[in-house]
């Protein structure tokens, strides 16, 4: 089965909502290519100017992320209802960054992925090791424990739908860039792992991005892999070179 590529941008905390608009309007014509999924997934207080600017474009609109309740009293927080309800498909969660100075763990992971199907929200969920882990030789058994507990308790169907980003600690915002085999080599232990939770079928179905200083040279031999199925992209997707990634052929 052929998986349709999926190329989105984290923009992570960079861009007031005006400048969101611009943004959208100057990326609209660099990344028309109805051959891929575009996706960028936008601070919070971005969503609904960015999606009204991103109207009539294949630009799809998510967010960064979201809670596992439903409504009540925690501050600062957003549900999924909110999402859904500004249009929202795509959600980023367990990002390492959020693991690291938020505090998430494999388990409220675990808790926000089930929340998101629950509401038809997609999610990217990521997972990645540090330079020590990698240097240490335990990067795939790492790995393969995040996505096991990321997926405790999701049906098959909602695991083929679900989007799994690879991103490498160690290669965020770093310049430094994972060798196409490094990259190729996890993702592929990422879909055996699936394949070993499910079945070939699902395994065949998910989507798996590589994040981690992606770049316009980098893409065209990093989404040729046979397991690579796009890329989550960080500070190059808040630039024309966006255009460049999306249009990698």
């Amino acid at each position: 089965m052929a998986r349709k590529k999926i190329i989105a941008g984290n923009w992570k905390m960079n861009m007031t909502p005006s400048e969101a608009v611009a943004l959208v309007n100057t990326l609209k014509p660099l990344v028309a290519n109805d051959d891929v999924d575009v996706l960028f997934c936008v601070p919070a207080i971005d969503i609904i100017p960015a999606m009204e600017a991103a109207k009539g474009s294949n630009i799809m609109i998510g967010a960064e992320n979201m809670y596992f309740e439903e409504k009540g009293a925690y501050t600062g927080e957003i549900s999924p209802a909110m999402l859904v309800d500004a249009g929202v498909k795509y959600v980023i969660i367990g990002h390492s960054e959020r693991r690291e100075y938020f505090a998430e763990t494999d388990e409220t992971v675990n808790k926000k992925v089930l929340k998101a199907f629950e509401h038809g929200i997609t999610p990217i969920i990521c997972c990645g090791e540090t330079l020590t882990q990698r240097e240490q030789g335990v990067t795939i058994d790492f790995i393969r424990q995040q996505i096991k507990i990321a997926f405790l308790s999701v049906s098959a169907a909602q695991a083929a739908s679900a989007v799994i980003a690879y991103e490498p600690i160690w290669a965020i915002g770093t310049g430094k860039v994972a060798t196409t085999e490094q990259a190729q080599e996890v993702c592929k232990a990422i879909r055996d792992c699936i394949a070993e939770i499910y079945d070939a079928a699902t395994a065949d179905a998910i989507r798996i991005q590589y994040g981690g200083s992606v770049s316009a040279d980098s893409a065209p031999e990093l989404f040729s892999q046979a397991d690579i199925d796009g890329g989550l992209v960080g500070g190059a997707s808040l630039k024309a070179d966006f255009g460049k990634i999306v249009n990698y052929k």
